[in-house]
């Protein structure tokens, strides 16, 4: 017989010894959170939202660090900065300078950058307290509403339709017309601040509840709910052990996409006199007041608005992000 060409025995023996030799590399799961957290690094534009709401959320925090470093208090009145005749800045771009990074107001000549600051407060807090309210309560109604069905999901739902329907500017405004001066410890724009989140909430919580509703009616019938059930469950357990930990993702969502909404919200209202009380400072307030002055001093008007138009923006891009990222069926 002819004898082999090739003796592979010896390599095949030592293939399989650098093989052994190698160590098995651990299989590592990854969490839905940790997936979403992948997603949303991949998305630059939502990642840059994300840093300008991080970054308005610290201005708004540190606030009165920032303007006692560049700034001046937002209630100091600087008449030495303003026209006697005309009432408008001296200087071009309403007496921007070193000292006024953003120019002073017309008439009485405060601070624009303090009280452009100092403003971000009122919004984002406004805003933040509004949306939490909106979705405890838009979580806690959705999710009864899914469960239960029948008669109780009628009435809940009936319930949202009625406040979706309401109308809630001409609202807020009557009420604060008739709000006094003092309440519940509270006073002067404190009764204000809290009124506009406890109403801009209440309206807006039906959106919440009709996103959790319809998220509950699908996972009710899941097998973990069955078995959950057929283990001898009760209803309160399956509701916020089995089915809350499942709606996080739209909740969330929603409530980045809602926060833009409760800023122009605050802002039209106080644009309409019915916000915060001067001289507290507001976005709105000061648009408001730039009507008067745009055409002497646009600089009043310009600030405000991009502050607006940045931090709805920011928001946007970043809900968008997250909800991408959250979304079950997008890319691995």
């Amino acid at each position: 017989m002819t004898a082999p060409l090739h003796d592979t025995s010896a390599a095949e023996t030592a293939a399989v010894d650098v093989a052994a030799d190698v160590p098995a590399k651990a299989i590592e799961g990854r969490s839905p959170w940790k997936i979403a957290w992948v997603r949303l690094k991949r998305d630059k534009v939502a990642l840059a939202g994300g840093v300008v709401v991080l970054f308005l959320i610290l201005v708004a925090v540190f606030a009165p660090l920032i303007v006692s470093a560049l700034g001046h208090p937002p209630n100091d009145f600087h008449e030495d900065k303003i026209d006697p005749l005309f009432g408008t800045p001296i200087g071009s771009w309403g007496g921007m300078s070193s000292d006024f990074l953003l120019g002073v107001e017309p008439v009485n000549g405060r601070d624009v950058f303090s009280r452009l600051v100092y403003g971000a407060r009122i919004s984002l807090l406004v805003a933040f307290l509004a949306a939490l309210f909106a979705v405890a309560l838009g979580t806690v109604f959705g999710i009864i509403a899914g469960y239960f069905g029948g008669w109780v999901d009628a009435a809940i739902s009936r319930v949202m339709d009625v406040l979706l329907a309401f109308p809630q500017l001409l609202f807020i405004i009557a009420l604060v017309s008739v709000l006094p001066n003092s309440l519940w410890g509270f006073s002067g724009s404190g009764v204000r601040i809290g009124a506009l989140i406890v109403v801009i909430g209440f309206f807006g919580w039906p959106y919440v509840g009709r996103i959790v509703r319809g998220q509950t009616l699908s996972l009710r019938e899941r097998e973990y709910v069955e078995a959950a059930r057929s283990l001898g469950a009760g209803r309160t357990y399956i509701l916020f052990k089995e089915l809350l930990p499942n709606l996080v993702a739209p909740i969330t969502v929603y409530t980045t996409l809602m926060i833009p909404t409760n800023v122009l919200s605050e802002a039209a209202l106080s644009f309409l006199g019915a916000g915060v009380k001067p001289p507290t400072a507001s976005w709105g307030q000061m648009l408001s007041k730039a009507k008067e002055y745009y055409e002497a001093d646009p600089m009043f008007m310009i600030a405000p608005g991009v502050a607006i138009f940045v931090t709805v923006l920011a928001f946007n891009l970043f809900g968008d992000g997250v909800r991408d990222a959250l979304d079950p069926k997008g890319s691995r």
